[in-house]
């Protein structure tokens, strides 16, 4: 009998769920509804409840039909869910499921960044992670954004069409944007801004990689993994550090942890059905 599995992310700025069907003979999973929220500070029990709400009856499931409910993230904070997993743990399982043969997951979080070397069953071998300066982060992304008048979505291709990227500091956040200020009272285009900040926070990252003794096909998940700008200049900061890194922005990349949540969920509700244990919440 196919199994229902769900995961929750909870993250720094957004809680995204995510519900999945495991076909009995051992196929592909099927994901069935997804469906991410914004916290701006609202409570994220309420914004739980109504994600979950919503998202079954997206996809036309009852509470009682879902076998396992994970989280992960602060998801530990829901009082509905069966149980848990490290936010490591299930980007690299869910990085793996969107990007076949990924040998590296980086997470790109609103607060902070990822890179977590897999196996071939998504399980961490390595990992290293930026510091707390936010110059590394999504939120510092936007930020750059809100100040430029460009919302997130929009940074990716800008980027993509720069002519002559304007380096920034890589350090510090706050110097980053003194950095663009000063550019903007220059007249420096808006595309070669946010090219040179692609840039510097690529470099950033393909230093964590290689730390990590990343190589080959790295998964982007995490809320910038849509930005193409970004992906194009980790592809090129890899070049000229010499590393070998194929660079794959999957399309629900931003559902990569409540997905693997969800992808772990499966594995272990199959472990207890076979040790004959009961499901309960943790």
């Amino acid at each position: 009998m196919s199994k229902i599995t769900a995961g929750i992310d909870v993250g720094s700025s957004a809680l995204k769920t995510v519900l999945v069907r495991h076909p009995d003979d051992g196929g592909r999973p099927e994901i069935l509804a997804k469906r991410i929220e914004r916290l701006r500070h609202r409570d994220v029990v309420d914004i739980a409840n109504e994600a979950w709400d919503r998202t079954l009856e997206d996809a036309g499931i009852r509470k009682d039909e879902v076998d396992y409910v994970a989280t992960t993230g602060e998801g530990e904070l829901i009082p509905f869910r069966t149980g848990h997993f490290y936010g490591m743990t299930a980007h690299a399982r869910g990085g793996l499921h969107l990007v076949e043969g990924a040998t590296a997951v980086i997470d790109i979080g609103a607060l902070h960044t990822r890179a977590i070397c897999i196996d071939a069953r998504g399980r961490v071998l390595r990992y290293r992670m930026t510091s707390q300066c936010a110059s590394g982060s999504g939120q510092f992304l936007e930020n750059i954004g809100r100040y430029l008048g460009v919302a997130l979505e929009e940074i990716g291709p800008l980027s993509c069409d720069a002519d002559g990227p304007e380096k920034c500091s890589s350090i510090c956040a706050v110097l980053a944007e003194t950095d663009v200020i000063n550019m903007v009272s220059r007249g420096i285009r808006v595309e070669n801004i946010l090219k040179g900040i692609h840039q510097s926070m690529a470099g950033r990252f393909v230093k964590l990689l290689a730390a990590a003794g990343a190589s080959g096909k790295i998964a982007v998940t995490g809320g910038l993994s849509a930005d193409v700008g970004l992906a194009a200049s980790l592809s090129e900061e890899a070049v000229k550090a010499k590393i070998e890194l194929d660079v794959v922005c999957p399309e629900d990349g931003v559902y990569a942890g409540a997905l693997g949540a969800a992808l772990w969920a499966a594995f272990r509700l199959e472990k207890l059905r076979t040790l004959g244990a009961d499901v309960v919440p943790s």
